[in-house]
């Protein structure tokens, strides 16, 4: 049985992305995220085991490293690239370490993901849970996410996901970018989209979307590849999708602009709020109109249209 140095870093909650890229540079096999509010707003419960918890402004985030790495040097590694990256966001930090076997943690996240209505119609069900029974018009999209990607019930996912209910009549073509675990694919293809082109450059990310796809009804629809954001596709659509940072959007807008058919959409979300007109502009700048914007809690989600028609659409 092989063993794992476990780091956790509690932070305030602003500087989780940094912090996290940090992290899996460092050689993560996983980084698990501890957030009050993740249970504080959650309502859906269906019946699952969730912790007691207080509010707290801070989260904790615990990687996982093999136990072969030195732990004294990771840890002095770790705490130089945590100084620079805290002092950006003005915060301070605490890390603990520990070692435990694979056993202890491999699975023991997987209490705490259950069944999840997370828009009207979509509802985000664990692959290994047999027994969930649906309400009539619910779609179930099964998903087995890892240790290294989200459950779909992130704000920055369930808005992408309302965004897709929104826009999706059957019969588009989707390009998924930044796909992750493949839950919009998946969702695009319950949607009546007709054919999903998945992209991400983790090829990790490619396998297990590939696994994830394959779990729901319509994966033939669903065509997965390694790519590097939109570079290089020539495959044009009726709506691309992108769930990613703010600073890799705005990468991606022209390229974006010259695939999208005319009269399509670019939804774009996990942008927080202080980057958000950034994203904005990079999409205006590349001839996209802003029909709608999405606001929860600091994160928001915005979706553009190519038009010539301007009426109804924001600052049309």
């Amino acid at each position: 049985m092989n063993n794992w140095n476990s780091i956790t870093v509690k932070i305030p909650w602003i500087a989780q992305e940094a912090v996290s890229e940090v992290l899996i540079a460092a050689g993560a096999a996983g980084v698990e995220i501890k957030d009050s509010s993740d249970y504080l707003t959650h309502e859906d419960h269906f019946g699952e085991i969730l912790p007691e918890v207080t509010a707290s402004d801070e989260i904790e985030m615990t990687a996982y490293y093999p136990e072969n790495l030195a732990l004294s040097e990771l840890t002095a590694e770790l705490k130089h690239r945590l100084d620079n990256v805290t002092a950006i966001f003005s915060v301070t930090y605490e890390l603990t370490t520990n070692n435990l076997a694979e056993e202890d943690w491999a699975d023991s996240w997987k209490k705490y993901f259950a069944p999840a209505r997370v828009t009207h119609d979509l509802t985000i069900v664990p692959s290994w849970t047999a027994d969930y029974e649906a309400l009539p018009n619910e779609k179930i999209i099964k998903l087995d996410p890892g240790m290294a990607f989200g459950t779909g019930t992130h704000p920055t996912t369930k808005m992408s996901l309302y965004a897709l209910e929104q826009i999706l009549r059957g019969g588009e073509t989707v390009l998924d970018v930044g796909t992750g675990s493949g839950v919009l694919s998946v969702a695009s293809a319950y949607l009546g989209a007709e054919k999903i082109y998945a992209y991400d450059i983790d090829e990790v990310a490619v396998k297990v979307a590939l696994e994830n796809i394959q779990l729901n009804p319509g994966h033939e629809k669903i065509l997965v590849s390694a790519n590097n954001l939109l570079q290089n596709v020539k495959q044009e659509a009726d709506v691309v999708v992108a769930n990613i940072l703010a600073d890799i959007l705005v990468l991606m807008t022209e390229d974006a602009f010259r695939l999208v058919k005319q009269e399509g959409y670019l939804i774009m979300s996990g942008i927080i709020a202080d980057k958000a007109d950034m994203v904005i502009e990079s999409a205006e700048n590349a001839g996209f109109f802003l029909e709608t914007r999405m606001i929860q809690g600091e994160w928001n989600c915005v979706i553009f249209k190519k038009t010539d028609n301007r009426e109804g659409v924001i600052g049309g």
